[in-house]
């Protein structure tokens, strides 16, 4: 069977380990029922992501619960090593990021949308668009150990909801199309579970799980708005040179 004939290759790219899981696990799991490989990616691995671990204990236990919500998936796992609130748009951001798309060699990029609540996340966005135009580049060195070759062309690029759908300002940022996930939720939860350093904290700060609760309660307000339980909403990166066409909603919806 020639590559074309096959399903596409997903990679999911956000900044820190539960990003991927809060804004697309549910897209995730219909994707992997459509028989997709999926990669999912974190800049960082968490290293600030504790009040009680030193950086170097909470990031090995990050990285073990998103290798833990990866597994869930049966999907592949990758850290780039970032570390928290340093990922800034220089060269070597951009080496380390295409190199990543590189080896994931997806047809289809989730990330990052470029407005959101905290720098980690947009400088995500940036890159990762960056990536995907500089990846099919054979000119351009990634200048990392064992560099994967070139991909053969830019992949169609999405961008997740920011957090809880606003800009800077709480205006609202409308998604171009919503995937309805309700057959999913409770996959996404339970990967979402997986992140037990990030679920513990919020307990002990709320009093409730306010963490699992509030993703559920955001997918359930995106669905409402498609008319069904829960939704994840995305944005297209459309302009010039990227694919135009909408391959994800095609696919999700053959």
């Amino acid at each position: 069977m020639s590559d074309e004939h096959l399903p596409p290759r997903i990679l999911a790219i956000h900044a820190h380990p539960d990003d991927v899981e809060i804004q697309c696990a549910g897209t995730l799991a219909l994707l992997k029922e459509q028989g997709c490989q999926i990669t999912i990616a974190t800049m960082t691995a968490g290293d600030c992501g504790s009040a009680e671990m030193g950086p170097e204990e909470i990031a090995r236990v990050r990285r073990g619960e998103a290798q833990a919500a990866a597994d869930l998936l049966g999907a592949d796992y990758m850290c780039l090593e970032f570390r928290d609130f340093c990922i800034i748009i220089d060269h070597e951001g951009r080496r380390k990021t295409t190199e990543a798309v590189r080896r994931a060699r997806p047809d289809i990029v989730l990330t990052a949308p470029p407005v959101d609540y905290m720098s980690d996340h947009e400088m995500t966005s940036r890159l990762v668009r960056d990536a995907c135009f500089m990846a099919p580049a054979p000119n351009y060195s990634t200048e990392q150990w064992d560099p994967a070759p070139p991909i053969d062309a830019i992949p169609h690029l999405y961008y997740t909801d920011s957090v809880e759908g606003i800009d800077w300002f709480g205006n609202d940022i409308p998604p171009d199309f919503i995937v309805d996930i309700s057959r999913s939720i409770d996959l996404k939860q339970e990967m979402l579970a997986c992140h037990a350093s990030q679920r513990n904290w919020l307990l002990r700060q709320h009093g409730i799980d306010e963490y699992l609760e509030s993703s559920r309660r955001w997918s359930a307000a995106r669905g409402q708005q498609k008319g069904v339980a829960y939704g994840e909403g995305f944005r297209q990166h459309s302009g010039h040179p990227y694919p135009g066409d909408n391959r994800l909603w095609e696919l999700l919806n053959s």
